[in-house]
């Protein structure tokens, strides 16, 4: 008999894959996989502990699941993860009620901790060095909606940013085999897949630790010539490995989408410096001005980073005015955690709780008023959308992405029911024109474009 297995996967979409490839070793087991956690008899939750926050969430969560474990103690919680991975005893000893711990380098093991967990009333750690490879062996079972999905191109880091735990939770740097990718990219996009969305920590260093140079633009290149992919995008593109071929393909290949993820952190020198980010202020606005110059309608998204020990106010002055300046069209802001075990953590210049606060509220209300103001040129514009299905909001039939948003990041598209028959064939998945009539500070209105069928 086999039994219910339900997951919750928490933090990045590189954690999504991990347990999608788990997912996907239990279905082929024959277990059973269900949609609601609260129906498993077997739960594993993947977390996420990069920050302070995530490992909160983390721990709300598993806590939350063990409400449901108390009224029906045969229930199993294993926890996978970057917060074992980081905690791993002392995890045990906060909630006793964890059947197992899985850590980030042990993902293939899967089907034998649940066999043990089953079996045995003992607690089961597998926690080793976080050295896994895919070496392209292992099923997935998505957890998306079934016209786009993630394809984990690289595990780790070793850029090892002085406020950055990743290094210690997901090892070094280490590409999966370009010919096994590509059989993965296939398979997905023969499966239906429309939206091909490549991750990894650093993409643009992919495959220089195994081809001795990065392969990202012969990668995506390769991608973006098949027929049956419509978008092909990829996100955490660190701005000091960006190859220059790789801007030409942007550019060139109809199907990438005209949409990078920058990560930036920051444009201070001396915060870059000590932050160990490698490059310089003038190096990231040569970088942007090439990418603007050279893709026509290129959308840039960025990360910045406010409060990091010995920001000091002229710094910041920099930052807020580099954001002003550049306008960004797409861009999030988070405070500077303090993580034990990074070098950033013992530095005694932190900065107070209220301060950081301050700065993050300055810089979205600036980054708000930017955005709505590249909204509203956008109004009258006719954009291709991808329907991700109906609207939430009562004035509204469909809600979309166009190819400059990712998945559950950046704004969506609504689109005003005209109640015609065409638009009772839309499935979630198709391409549909809209034609843009109004702007909020992230989000985009429309009205469909009647020109025939839906694209599907």
């Amino acid at each position: 008999m086999k039994h219910y297995v339900g997951a919750i996967s928490l933090g990045c979409p590189k954690n999504l894959v991990d347990t999608e490839i788990m997912l996907g070793i239990l279905s082929q087991a024959g277990y059973h996989i269900v949609s609601s956690e609260k129906g498993s008899e077997i739960l594993i939750i993947n977390t996420c502990a990069f920050i302070e926050s995530a490992c909160q969430e983390s721990l709300d969560t598993i806590q939350e699941m063990v409400e449901y474990k108390k009224k029906d103690p045969q229930r199993k919680i294993i926890v996978t993860g970057c917060l074992p991975q980081r905690y791993s005893r002392d995890l045990l000893r906060k909630i006793p009620e964890i059947d197992a711990l899985l850590g980030t380098g042990e993902y293939h093991r899967i089907i034998s901790v649940v066999t043990a967990v089953l079996k045995s009333k003992k607690k089961v750690i597998k926690i080793g060095l976080p050295l896994y490879r895919d070496e392209g062996k292992f099923p997935r079972l998505l957890t998306t909606p079934p016209y786009y999905a993630y394809l984990k191109i690289a595990e780790g880091c070793d850029n090892c940013c002085s406020y950055c735990l990743i290094h210690k939770l997901r090892g070094p740097y280490r590409s999966w085999k370009k010919e096994l990718l590509l059989m993965e990219a296939r398979n997905l996009i023969e499966g239906g897949v429309k939206e091909l969305i490549l991750v990894a920590q650093d993409t643009t260093r992919y495959g220089e630790d195994l081809y001795r140079r990065p392969q990202l633009t012969e990668l995506i290149r390769e991608i973006a010539r098949w027929d049956k992919i419509y978008w092909l995008r990829f996100l955490y593109a660190y701005p000091f490995h960006f190859p220059s071929n790789l801007i030409e393909v942007i550019a060139g290949e109809s199907k990438i989408c005209k949409y990078i993820d920058l990560p930036l952190q920051h444009i201070s020198d001396s915060i870059l410096k000590a932050m160990n980010r490698r490059g310089t202020s003038t190096e990231i606005r040569k970088l942007i001005s090439q990418l603007r110059q050279n893709i026509p309608g290129v959308h840039i998204r960025t990360t910045l980073m406010v409060g990091f020990p010995g920001e000091t106010e002229e710094d910041f002055r920099q930052l807020y005015n580099f954001v002003k300046e550049i306008r960004f069209d797409r861009l999030g802001v988070f405070t500077y955690s303090r993580e034990e075990g990074t070098p950033a953590a013992e530095r005694q210049d932190q900065i107070p709780l209220e301060i950081k606060q301050e700065r993050y509220h300055r810089l979205m209300e600036l980054q708000g008023k930017i955005s709505l103001e590249n909204n509203r040129k956008k109004i009258g514009q006719d954009l291709e959308i991808m329907v991700e299905g109906k609207s939430g909001r009562r004035e509204f039939g469909w809600v979309g992405r166009t190819q400059y948003d990712a998945p559950g990041i950046d704004g969506l598209v609504y689109v005003r029911e005209k109640k015609k028959a065409e638009d009772n064939k839309i499935v979630p998945g198709d391409i549909i024109k809209v034609r843009i009539t109004e702007a909020e500070v992230y989000d985009l209105i429309g009205e469909r474009i009647s020109d025939g069928k839906a694209k599907r």
